[in-house]
């Protein structure tokens, strides 16, 4: 089958670009013939919060695409256009995750179904994380020409049907990013790599530091086990995308100082397996969003995890048995004691999750389903 598909892939950076080049290796393993088109410029410089968009990774995910795309510029979307039906294909599989492509994804949709061509939306979040009063309404314009969706929780199922009544859903839970797991190496060689405590229980906050992941929640719960004598080490490894002053101030009020480590910089694919290995517990206190490239590396570690509820609903039933404890989002208390649990009874690592079982198949077969499904529906016609 022929299909294109659309997103960022290396050289850039962040979880849609790893989940676009993972999703081109899936299908072209699985026989596909792929046209992959990405942008000639993500975002313009003056509005994307972190330092760069460019991924600074030594060994980066590379993936063979045509860098057409510029949000701002519309005849890059008559070019893409024009690319995509000299291609031909079954399917154009295109990547949703915010309401800033929706001018550009509008228009290519609409002209794909013109060109009686299907387009399939990859949901990842239906709205912003940090949603605006105008995102429903371009939204709604961008993603009505879509002729199905996939979506990865049951939550944005929710959001999609409330946005598009009659809309098209599959689901496919989210899957392992397995490709970034390093070459194993052990747990004391990682922390004295990192430098961290060797005999300290761990915790990892692993991503861009943004409001509606939850971090002034954990470090609030941290001063409250730290008023018990409890005193994990938390490491913060990611860009701070809101101001970092803000954390700074928060940890020396609440005497964490000695116990908080920030790597303040986004962690290129080489350094990702160091982190894991290091760790004893992933902790995703979001209090929004769903679904987590986070949680996804750390279940190819096999790392256990403290996660809120919303972060629990992108998690599929086989992989539950990696988490360690799941708490209301926001609930200062009942992270305490989930982390509190962890320290005195630390939760083992779980067989990491294989190639053959990371969920990467299962989309591939998401996807031809809907080719099938939409092939069926044009003969019906």
């Amino acid at each position: 089958m022929k299909i294109t598909l659309i997103g960022p892939v290396y050289p850039y950076r962040g979880g849609i670009a790893h989940y676009t080049g993972m999703l081109a290796r899936a299908l072209n393993g699985a026989g596909h013939t792929m046209q992959v088109i990405s942008f000639h410029r993500q975002y313009p410089t003056l509005l994307y919060p972190g330092k760069t968009d460019k991924d600074p990774s030594k060994k980066p995910l590379k993936t063979k695409a045509e860098f057409l795309l510029d949000p701002l510029y519309p005849w890059t979307w008559r070019r893409t256009i024009q690319a995509v039906c000299s291609f031909s294909p079954e399917i154009t599989i295109v990547q949703w995750w915010t309401t800033f492509w929706a001018p550009a994804f509008a228009y290519l949709a609409k002209r794909l179904k013109h060109n009686k061509l299907s387009s399939v939306y990859i949901i990842h979040n239906v709205m912003p994380h940090e949603q605006r009063p105008w995102d429903r309404f371009i939204a709604r314009l961008a993603l009505s020409n879509g002729d199905a969706f996939v979506v990865q929780t049951r939550r944005e199922r929710e959001r999609l049907q409330a946005l598009l009544p009659n809309a098209q859903i599959y689901f496919c839970p989210l899957p392992t990013y397995h490709l970034l797991r390093a070459e194993e190496s052990t747990r004391a060689q990682a922390r004295r790599l990192l430098e961290l405590p060797e005999e300290a229980f761990i915790l990892l906050f692993f991503g861009f530091i943004r409001p509606y992941k939850g971090v002034q929640i954990l470090l609030e719960a941290l001063g409250k086990l730290r008023a018990r004598g409890k005193m994990p080490t938390l490491v913060i490894a990611g860009e701070f995308w809101q101001d970092k002053q803000i954390y700074l101030a928060q940890i020396k009020r609440l005497g964490l100082q000695e116990q908080v480590r920030i790597e303040d910089r986004y962690i290129p694919d080489e350094e990702i397996g160091n982190w894991f290995t290091a760790a004893d517990c992933l902790v995703a206190p979001y209090v929004g969003g769903t679904q987590s490239a986070a949680v996804s590396i750390a279940l190819a570690y096999g790392l256990p995890m403290i996660v809120t509820q919303n972060v629990a609903e992108g998690i599929s039933e086989e992989n539950l048995s990696s988490l360690a404890a799941v708490v209301p989002p926001g609930d200062i208390n009942a992270l305490a004691e989930a982390i509190d649990a962890a320290v005195d009874h630390p939760p083992q690592r779980q067989d990491p999750q294989h190639p053959e079982t990371n969920g990467w198949e299962r989309l591939v077969k998401t996807l031809e389903q809907i080719a099938s499904d939409l092939a069926a529906k044009d003969t019906a016609l």
